[in-house]
């Protein structure tokens, strides 16, 4: 009897573990996709403020926004890039999603303010929803203890505190490996930054035109 019961038990659990794995691999692909895609605009974005293009200085003046506010964006924009895809600091990444979204959703309503339509504050809202996303998903090694989600903690007690994300995180940080994709990654993403930007400006100059910001 003890056996059969235990046998139903067993069988009851395999699609919840079945579930509760295609559940996380579903999230870990939704992180790392929406992750990607504000870093690389946070990227782009730095490195379009900082040569301050043709397209940051029309779309400035457009707003009502001093010039030397590129500069200032494009800093925060670099550090945010790279706090986000860095590993651990979750404190750090906690202030770059707060400051993600403060920069999206101040141009947002900033484009609103002067009448635009969504062709202009329609992409700003994206990359906002995916930084929300990538917030919410985002792994147990990059929460706060605070943060961290119900299922997360209960794992943690499971293992008896022997193993806790904070040790698991550090001793992965103080590895230098651990810094090789990010920083990999923050280089390619530059280089095709800088590499395209040319296209860019002539795609982003047409747009200007188009909008009626630029008058030829």
């Amino acid at each position: 009897m003890a056996k059969a019961l235990q046998h139903s038990t067993d069988e009851k659990s395999v699609p919840v573990t079945r579930s509760g794995w295609t559940w996380s691999r579903i999230s870990s692909i939704a992180f790392w996709v929406t992750t990607s895609v504000i870093v690389f605009e946070l990227i782009a974005g730095s490195v379009w403020n900082l040569l301050t293009i043709e397209w940051i200085e029309v779309q400035l003046h457009h707003l009502g926004y001093p010039h030397f506010f590129a500069y200032v964006l494009g800093t925060w924009q670099a550090g945010a890039a790279v706090a986000i895809i860095a590993p651990g600091l979750p404190l750090l990444k906690e202030w770059a999603y707060a400051g993600a979204f403060f920069l999206w959703s101040g141009a947002v309503v900033s484009h609103l303010s002067v009448g635009d339509g969504l062709q202009s504050w329609g992409v700003p809202l994206m990359f906002g929803a995916c930084a929300i996303a990538s917030w919410v998903l985002r792994p147990a090694d990059r929460r706060l203890p605070q943060t961290r989600l119900r299922r997360d903690r209960l794992a943690d007690a499971g293992e008896g505190g022997a193993r806790s994300p904070e040790m698991r995180s550090h001793a992965w940080e103080i590895r230098p490996r651990a810094w090789i994709v990010p920083t990999v990654l923050l280089v390619v993403l530059y280089a095709v930054s800088l590499l395209t930007l040319p296209v860019m400006e002539d795609v982003m100059r047409e747009q200007a035109v188009e909008l009626g910001w630029i008058n030829e």
